[in-house]
């Protein structure tokens, strides 16, 4: 038995998966907009000052989560549909952006409601970024060497490097 007969990793992220994804994305960015934007801001102004600063804190870290989320999700809308090639897909600038965790002595000094929707938006987004990682263990590794030689050869023929 030889490498050839041992079954290939493969890492399909279906159309149905995306489309569900993106749905919980946007309604958890409706909810967050609309708890920071109007709930959110009575119960802000209760808080003492330093917790005032992470209330904000962390709501713009919910909001890039989402927003790593759902661009990452569009790529691979873009992927599924042949907009854009699977290789190219997997680019790092195509991948899920980092997003920062939330610190758990901040969290605690918070409103339920924002702790709930600061909870939901790292749980999505942890998630998300299995499925990134996964699609990244499927494929084969390529050898520096291997890599190095095919980035001359496409910058002595003139073509742009993957």
């Amino acid at each position: 038995m030889d490498e050839s007969d041992l079954p290939q990793p493969q890492v399909r992220i279906t159309s149905r998966l995306i489309d569900s994804l993106y749905t919980e994305a946007m309604l958890l960015a409706d909810e967050a907009r609309s708890y920071f934007d109007d709930a959110g801001r009575d119960e802000r102004s209760t808080l003492h000052p330093f917790a005032r600063v992470g209330f904000a804190c962390e709501s713009l870290k919910v909001t890039t989560r989402i927003m790593h989320i759902v661009a990452w999700l569009l790529t691979q809308r873009a992927i599924e549909s042949g907009e854009i090639a699977i290789r190219a897909g997997r680019r790092p600038e195509r991948r899920l952006g980092n997003a920062q965790d939330s610190d758990p002595a901040v969290l605690e000094q918070l409103p339920e409601a924002a702790r709930k929707l600061i909870t939901s938006s790292a749980d999505l987004y942890a998630r998300v970024r299995r499925i990134d990682e996964g699609t990244m263990e499927a494929e084969v590794a390529q050898s520096p060497a291997r890599a190095l030689m095919g980035r001359l050869e496409r910058g002595l023929v003139g073509e742009k490097p993957a």
